[in-house]
């Protein structure tokens, strides 16, 4: 009976050494203005019984863009890391000489990245096949995931942001405009262009150009817009330094149809093509013949892209496509994805009761996700075949994306592969950082509270920690 309890006695000591936020965590908190109890702790050595840290990791926490990483990882595993989307061109009529008389219809598959680059060679691709001219419509199949999504401007009052571009079948060029501000000092104004130059895109220019320091130029800038889907309207006024020099800007407007269309006219008249007919929305049918394809990067390199430079909306068309491969029969919604990760990671064992998915970017406001739950996933996704495409997805510290500027010339850069995340009220990082000793180590961290936006240092109090420990 001794025996039974001094061995119950050195467990339970053992325990409370590792549910305690560590010394340096715990102080860089306290300076920062956040109480522990805003806080979610796991940190995990790979192969060990039992974790180095926990604290509060029971408690749903919002995550912010760190649930990306739930989104890239589930996509792997169940699309597969050489998984494609493509977009295709079929015509319901027959190519005569250089006259394609009949329709042509679009057909998205819903490409996270169908850059301006891509969509021209999707149409050089027709132009290669001797067609000039269209005598016919533009017909845009969107089906593949609903079109239903909020306002994008309900979020933050941002509506012109790219990080708040809804997804989109027929995603294109990521539905931006790059707007490039040249001062002239002898006219004394300020030259706006737009690229791609669509002309369905009006821009009204009010800027007056002032003497004196550049500054948080774009802050100076007062934007108002008009859009009604297929046109729209930037109208700019405010102030430009003429220290400035050039800058540029990107902004998301107008609908996805108008965007896709206006873009499919620009690059087929850049082309030496012809086009008169309308623009109309109708899903392919099965009688058509495709003339082009245009196929998307492999699925290991779009998942770098969502976590190294954390995409929203690459993010969100990823959660759609695993919808649209779950085998519902249904066009895909964002609950037909979380349903489909979910069962994902019942299946595998991997218990993430707190999981709660909008969009599955972390630009949400309900997402939630538990510390240990996050841990958990990290430590399958380390024993999972897809394990080297998923940790360098993450920005590594103090050298590439998100994280490229953070704890340079220390001990930590370049031996951590980090995702962060951040929304007013909350800051989270998650991933993996190889201590001095060589161990690999899985480490999250969510903090909800007001003073969220100090946390950096806590952050980096916890990367030295687990990397020095």
């Amino acid at each position: 009976m001794k025996i039974h309890n001094y061995l119950f006695l050195l467990s339970f000591l053992c325990i409370k050494a590792w549910a305690q936020l560590p010394p340096p965590v715990a102080q860089a908190l306290a300076r920062a203005g956040i109480p522990e109890s805003g806080v979610g702790l796991y940190v995990h050595e790979i192969g060990a019984a039992e974790p180095l840290a926990v604290h509060r990791a029971e408690q749903p926490l919002n995550p912010a863009s760190v649930m990306k990483l739930v989104t890239t990882y589930a996509g792997l595993e169940l699309l597969g890391p050489a998984y494609q989307w493509s977009t295709d061109l079929y015509t319901d009529g027959v190519v005569q000489k250089d006259v394609l008389a009949g329709n042509v219809l679009l057909k998205g598959g819903g490409d996270p990245k169908l850059a301006i680059e891509h969509f021209w060679l999707l149409l050089r691709a027709l132009r290669n096949k001797g067609v000039r001219e269209i005598r016919g419509d533009l017909v845009l199949d969107r089906s593949l995931f609903t079109t239903e999504f909020p306002d994008p401007g309900l979020f933050d009052n941002e509506p012109t942001e790219p990080y708040n571009t809804t997804p989109d079948a027929l995603l294109t060029n990521f539905k931006t405009f790059t707007l490039t501000f040249v001062p002239d000092d002898e006219t004394r104004t300020v030259r706006i262009t737009a690229d791609p130059p669509l002309p369905q895109l009006r821009i009204v220019n009010n800027l007056i150009l002032r003497d004196g320091p550049c500054g948080a130029w774009q802050s100076r800038i007062k934007t108002q817009t008009q859009d009604n889907g297929d046109t729209a309207q930037l109208t700019f006024s405010g102030s430009y330094a003429a220290q400035c020099g050039e800058q540029s800007a990107f902004y998301s407007v107008m609908g996805h149809r108008g965007y896709v269309a206006a873009l499919f006219q620009h690059v087929w008249r850049e082309l030496g093509g012809s086009f008169r007919g309308r623009v109309r929305e109708a899903a392919a049918g099965g009688n058509n013949v495709k003339l082009a394809s245009q196929r998307s990067p492999a699925l290991a390199e779009i998942v770098r892209d969502i976590n190294k430079f954390s995409n929203n909306v690459m993010a969100r068309q990823l959660l759609l496509t695993i919808g649209a491969a779950s085998g519902a029969g249904a066009q895909a919604t964002p609950a037909l994805g979380a349903r489909a990760v979910q069962q994902f990671f019942a299946g595998r064992g991997i218990a993430m009761p707190q999981l709660v998915m909008e969009n599955g970017s972390g630009l949400s406001r309900i997402e939630r996700v538990s510390a240990r739950g996050m841990g958990h996933m990290l430590l399958a996704a380390f024993r999972s075949p897809v394990m080297p495409e998923f940790i360098a997805s993450m920005p590594l510290v103090g050298v590439d994306g998100t994280m490229r500027r953070r704890l340079k010339n220390s001990g930590v850069e370049g031996q951590a592969h980090i995702k962060t995340g951040l929304l007013n009220g909350s800051r989270a990082l998650a991933g993996y950082v190889l201590d001095a000793r060589g161990r690999r180590v899985v480490v999250v961290m969510l903090i909800n509270h007001a003073n969220a936006h100090n946390a950096n240092a806590v952050q980096d109090a916890l990367l030295r920690w687990t990397h020095g420990r």
